[in-house]
C-alpha cells in the first residue's frame, strides 16, 4: 500500500549513509600489526631532512614540505631494479610519503609532487635484467609494494585524487597485487601487501560509481571473492570491506559477486568469533540484498537469516546496527518473511536495542521493528514483547530519522485491536498527541496512527477500556478516560462519560495540582464537546423564536391605537398592550396581575436608557433586531429582566464574539448574573480551548473552582441530550 510505503522510505536516510562502506582508516596501528608500525616508526626516524610525525608537519613550513616529497619521489623514479640499495632506500621512500599522507592537510601537497605515478611504479615488481638475477635473492620482496599500495589508499581518502590515481594504472596493479599468494608463497609480507592492495581499492572506489565498475572490468572481484577464505582474518577483512564499496549501488558488481559464489563464505563470516569479521559480512551482504530482491531471495536461500538475527546479540554494536538493518531489508516486501524473522527470535533483542545509549543502533532497530510491525501477525507479539513503551519514548529524540522510525513501527502496531488498550494504558494517545515531530512525514504518520486507533474503538475495545475505567488503579482510569475523550464514537459518550463516570474522571484533572494534567482534561473536555453537534460553540445567530403576530416596526413609539406609555428617561414612548402581552410572561403579570402598572397609562421604566428601551421594543414588535457589541450588556440585561428569551439568545450571540482571554473571567460572571445560559456555555468552552493561555494569567485558578461545577452539569446535560437526539435520529 503505497500511504504505507512513504514513511517507510523517508526512514531510510541512514540506511543510505551506512550501506556506502566506510573508507579504510589504513594507519599501520589501526591494522594491529604491530611489527610493521615498529618498522615505519624506524624509517621516519631515520636521518632525513625532514621528520614525519603528524604533530611536526604541520609545522613544516610549504617549501620544505614540498622539497621533502620531491625528494622522495626522485628516489622512487630512480631505484626502480631489484639492486638492494635501491629496494631500501624505495622502501622508505613509500614509508615516508605514506607517513606525511595520514596528515590530510598535506596530500594535496604530495599529489601536486608527483608521487601519484612514482608510487603506482612501485605496484609491481621491477623487471629481472637476466635469468641469474630472476633466481637470485629479491631483497624486499612485496615491502616496496605494500608501502606504495599503503600510500595510495591513503592519498585516494581525497575524492578528487581517485581518478587521477587510477588514471595513472594503480588498478591493474592493485588487482595483480590480490593475487600474490598464488604463487605459493603465504609469508607475513604476502598477507600484508595483500591486505595493502584491498584498502587502497575501497579508498578508490569509495563513492565513485565509475571507479567501482573499473575494479571489475579489471578483473578484480574475482580474487577478493577468492581472499575471503583466506587464512589470515586481516585479509578476510579486508577483501570484504573492498567487495562491501564495490556492492553499494552497482548492480553488474552484485551480481558478479553474487556470481563468484561469495555468499556461502560471507554467511560463515555472520557466525565468526571475530567482529571485525562478521561486521564486513554483514556489510557485504546488506550492500547486496539493498534493491535487489532476486539476491535478497538468493541470500536467504543460503540461509543468511539466522546468524544475522545471532548478531543482534553481538557485542559490537556496529555489527547488531547491520544486522537490524539488514533484517529491516529482509522484511520489506515479503509477509512470510517478516513472520519467520519474529519466529526465529529477533524480536526481544530488537526491542532491547531501542533502548541502547547508541542512536544509530536505536534507529536502526526502530526501522527493522517498523517493518516487521506492517505484519498482522507480528503486531500483538512486538507490544506484548514490551515494544510499545520504547517506541513511544523515541518519539522525543530530536533526531527526525529516529523519530519518523519509531513513529512508522507504532502505526503499524495501532492496526491490531488487541494492541489498542496497551496503546493507551502507557500512555500512548497523549505521547502521540502531544509530540514535537520534526518533519511532515512524522506529523501525517502520527496523524494516520490516531486515526487507525480510533477506528477500533468500539465493541469488545471499548467492553475492554471500560472494564478498567471501573476496576484499573486510578492512573489507568484517567489515562482511558483521556483517550477516549478523543477517540470514541459521539454515539458511545454518553456510556463512557456518564454511565460509566468517565466525565468525573476528566473533570477531576482539572482541579489537579498537577497543571499538565489540568491541561490534558481541559483539552479532552474541549474535543468531547466538539465531537457531539450539540455541543459545538454557536458560530451563528440564533434562529428568530417561534414564529407569532407582530404588529410591524410602524407601530413601534406609534401614538396610533396606542394604549399604554412608557417614561424612559423622562421621554414618552408608546406602546401597545396586545404586543406586550404576547411577548413575555413578565409583561403578561405587569397587566394581568396585581401590580399597580395593570390601570395605568403611564408607566415610569428606571435604570434603562433610551436606546436600549427603543431596541427592546422594537424586538418585540418585529421579532429581531441588529444587536451591536457597544449596546448588548445594557440589552441582555433589559432582556433578562422583561424575560425575553429570543432577545437574550441575540444579545448573547453578540457578546459571544468578544470573549477573549482578557475578558472570559468577567463574561462568564455576566452571563451567570443574567442567566445567559447560552454565553455561559460559550464561556466554558472557551476556558477549555485555551486553557493553557489562561493558566499563565492571574486569578485563573480562582475561575477554575468557581466553574467546574457547570462544567459538570454543562456536560451531563448536553451528552445526556445529544444521545437523545441521535436516538431520535435513528429512528
Amino acid at each position: 500500500m503505497e500511504q504505507k510505503r512513504k514513511p517507510e522510505e523517508q526512514s531510510l536516510k541512514t540506511r543510505v549513509q551506512e550501506r556506502k562502506g566506510l573508507k579504510r582508516k589504513l594507519e599501520a596501528a589501526a591494522t594491529g600489526d604491530k611489527e610493521e608500525e615498529h618498522k615505519v616508526r624506524e624509517i621516519s626516524s631515520s636521518p632525513s631532512p625532514l621528520h614525519c610525525s603528524d604533530s611536526s608537519t604541520t609545522q613544516i613550513n610549504h617549501q620544505n614540505l614540498t622539497i621533502e616529497v620531491a625528494t622522495q619521489v626522485d628516489i622512487l623514479n630512480s631505484t626502480f631494479s631489484w639492486n638492494e640499495s635501491h629496494r631500501a632506500s624505495a622502501k622508505r621512500a613509500t614509508h615516508v610519503l605514506a607517513e606525511l599522507a595520514k596528515n590530510e592537510e598535506v596530500v594535496n601537497i604530495i599529489v601536486d609532487g608527483g608521487a601519484v605515478t612514482a608510487l603506482v611504479k612501485h605496484l609491481q615488481a621491477p623487471p629481472f635484467i637476466s635469468d641469474d638475477d630472476e633466481s637470485a635473492p629479491k631483497p624486499f620482496e612485496h615491502e616496496v609494494e605494500k608501502g606504495s599500495a599503503f600510500a595510495l589508499g591513503l592519498l585516494a581518502v581525497k575524492p578528487e585524487h581517485q581518478q587521477l590515481i587510477v588514471d595513472a594504472g594503480a588498478l591493474s596493479h592493485l588487482v595483480d597485487l590480490l593475487k600474490r599468494h598464488t604463487h605459493g608463497s603465504n609469508s607475513r609480507a604476502v598477507n600484508s601487501v595483500i591486505r595493502r592492495a584491498a584498502d587502497a581499492i575501497t579508498n578508490l572506489a569509495h563513492e565513485n560509481s565509475n571507479i567501482k565498475t573499473r575494479v571489475r572490468l579489471e578483473g578484480g572481484i574475482p580474487p577478493l571473492v577468492e581472499l575471503l577464505e583466506f587464512t589470515d582474518t586481516k585479509v578476510q577483512r579486508a577483501a570484504a570491506g573492498a567487495l562491501r564499496t564495490l556492492a553499494f549501488k552497482n548492480d553488474e558488481n552484485k551480481n558478479q559477486i553474487v556470481e563468484c559464489n561469495a555468499l556461502p563464505t560471507l554467511i560463515l563470516m555472520l557466525r565468526s568469533e571475530d567482529a571485525a569479521i562478521h561486521y564486513e559480512a554483514v556489510g557485504v551482504i546488506g550492500n547486496l540484498v539493498h534493491s535487489s530482491p532476486n539476491i535478497k531471495k538468493d541470500v536467504l536461500q543460503a540461509g543468511a537469516l539466522q546468524p544475522v538475527i545471532g548478531l543482534l546479540s553481538s557485542l559490537c554494536s556496529e555489527s547488531q546496527r547491520e544486522a537490524a538493518l539488514l533484517l529491516g531489508q529482509f522484511a520489506a516486501t515479503d509477509s512470510d518473511c517478516k513472520v519467520h524473522i519474529v519466529q526465529r527470535g529477533a524480536v526481544r533483542p530488537l526491542i532491547e536495542m531501542l533502548q541502547s545509549p547508541d542512536l544509530q543502533l536505536r534507529e536502526m532497530a526502530a526501522f527493522a521493528l517498523g517493518r516487521l510491525a506492517q505484519d498482522t501477525h507480528n503486531q500483538a507479539g512486538i507490544a506484548h514483547n514490551g515494544g510499545l513503551q520504547p517506541l513511544l519514548k523515541l518519539l522525543d529524540s530530536k533526531n527526525g530519522s529516529l523519530q519518523h522510525n519509531a513513529a512508522f513501527a507504532l502505526y503499524g502496531l495501532a492496526d491490531n485491536e488487541d494492541n489498542v488498550s496497551d496503546f493507551i494504558k502507557v500512555g500512548g494517545i497523549q505521547k502521540l498527541q502531544d509530540g514535537e515531530f520534526i518533519v511532515q512525514a512524522t506529523k501525517d504518520c502520527v496523524a494516520k496512527t490516531l486515526k487507525r486507533l480510533e477506528e477500533k474503538v468500539h465493541g469488545r475495545v471499548l467492553s475492554h477500556l471500560l472494564y478498567l475505567m471501573r476496576v484499573a488503579e486510578k492512573v489507568i482510569q484517567r489515562r482511558v478516560s483521556l483517550a477516549l475523550a478523543h477517540l470514541c464514537s459521539p454515539d458511545d459518550q454518553r456510556t463512557i462519560f456518564i454511565d460509566n463516570n468517565g466525565l468525573e474522571s476528566l473533570v477531576g484533572l482539572l482541579g489537579s495540582a498537577n497543571v499538565k494534567q489540568q491541561l490534558d482534561g481541559s483539552a479532552a473536555l474541549y474535543k468531547l464537546a466538539n465531537k457531539a453537534s450539540s455541543l459545538s460553540p454557536m458560530d451563528a445567530a440564533p434562529p428568530s423564536p417561534t414564529p407569532q403576530v407582530y404588529l410591524g416596526e410602524q407601530y413601534v413609539n406609534s401614538a396610533t391605537l396606542s394604549d399604554v406609555t412608557f417614561l424612559v428617561e423622562g421621554r414618552r414612548f408608546y406602546a401597545h398592550r396586545i404586543a406586550l402581552l404576547a411577548s413575555s410572561d413578565a409583561f403578561r403579570a405587569m397587566f394581568d396581575g396585581g401590580y399597580r402598572e395593570k390601570d395605568a397609562r403611564d408607566i415610569e421604566i428606571p435604570n434603562i436608557r433610551w436606546e436600549v428601551f427603543e431596541l427592546m421594543m422594537r424586538f418585540i414588535y418585529t421579532g429581531s433586531v441588529d444587536v451591536t457589541l457597544d449596546i448588548a450588556q445594557d440589552l441582555l440585561r433589559a432582556a433578562d429582566q422583561y424575560l425575553l428569551e429570543g432577545l437574550k439568545r441575540l444579545c448573547e450571540y453578540a457578546i459571544a464574539q468578544d470573549v477573549s482571554l482578557e475578558n472570559v473571567s468577567t463574561m462568564y460572571e455576566l452571563s451567570e448574573n443574567f442567566h445567559a445560559m447560552s454565553l455561559r456555555d460559550i464561556c466554558i468552552l472557551f476556558i477549555l480551548e485555551h486553557f493553557e493561555k489562561l493558566s499563565e494569567r492571574p486569578g485563573h485558578a480562582h475561575l477554575i473552582q468557581c466553574i467546574i461545577p457547570e462544567i459538570r452539569n454543562y456536560f451531563t446535560r448536553a451528552l445526556t441530550k445529544s444521545n437523545h437526539q441521535r436516538k431520535s435520529n435513528h429512528l
